[in-house]
């Protein structure tokens, strides 16, 4: 987990456009912030706070 917003999303962009898989950056709740894959993330989607889809223009 990152407590960074900045961070979060810079990892989430770089793991989306590595990997070609959408990518979620959530908020955990406790002031921090996780990227995962978003067909692995079954968490509350309002704590969602960015997806990244590397197919979208």
């Amino acid at each position: 987990m990152s407590r960074n917003l900045t961070f979060a999303h810079a990892r989430g962009w770089d793991l989306a456009n590595t990997l070609m898989i959408c990518v979620v950056v959530f908020h955990d709740g406790t002031g921090d912030y996780g990227v995962m894959p978003s067909t692995e993330y079954d968490g509350d989607p309002a704590a969602i706070v960015h997806e990244f889809d590397p197919f979208q223009s």
